[in-house]
């Protein structure tokens, strides 16, 4: 289906990266009940290129690509470690340089990984309240990981799978409705099939 783009977000900035398996998982679950070709972006790597740049007219042409990635995403993964209670600063540099009405009405599926249970409402405090400004159309099933979560940087709790299938669900129909609902002449208008097969 050509026009439509998954991208995932990791914020975290380390390697490996529990944040990144998430995004990975979150993003494997889209694919699969869409057929979709998906993307991710790690700030691992794309942070130190993004922070040459403090505002938008300073992008290079490397760091203006990643933002691009961004902008021209149809639906969005945002997923962060907890760091101080809030999202990675690395995170927020990325969208103090996305423009606001880029991703107004988008589908954005919310995601954090963190220490214990006590930060799990970075989702709905941090993350769902950034994404709101500029427009986003957040899922209501957010999804957050402890380190017990994980295996060797691998999901195995089966809760969390099950908040993960059920965004990735909520994403892709939001996302069919806003493709069905498009202006006349827009590509990304025409969807060819029906975009949650399972």
């Amino acid at each position: 289906m050509s026009g439509i783009s998954i991208v995932g977000i990791s914020g975290s900035v380390t390697r490996p990266s529990r944040t990144t398996a998430l995004v990975t998982q979150i993003l494997a679950a889209i694919g699969a009940r869409s057929g979709l070709p998906t993307r991710l972006v790690e700030l691992v790597e794309a942070g130190p290129v993004l922070f040459r740049s403090l505002t938008p007219p300073q992008l290079t042409d490397e760091a203006r690509e990643i933002v691009h990635t961004v902008e021209r995403a149809s639906l969005l993964v945002v997923a962060t470690p907890v760091y101080r209670a809030s999202y990675t600063g690395a995170l927020k540099h990325l969208f103090d340089l996305v423009r606001r009405e880029t991703l107004a009405g988008k589908p954005a599926i919310l995601a954090a990984t963190g220490g214990n249970p006590l930060h799990g409402l970075v989702t709905e405090h941090e993350l769902r309240p950034l994404l709101s400004f500029f427009n986003a159309l957040t899922v209501p099933t957010t999804i957050y990981a402890t380190e017990t979560s994980f295996l060797d940087y691998r999901l195995v709790d089966a809760a969390v799978e099950e908040r993960i299938e059920r965004a990735a669900t909520e994403a892709l129909d939001l996302l069919e409705f806003r493709l069905q609902t498009a202006a006349p002449g827009d590509a990304s208008s025409r969807p060819a099939r029906r975009l949650v097969t399972g």
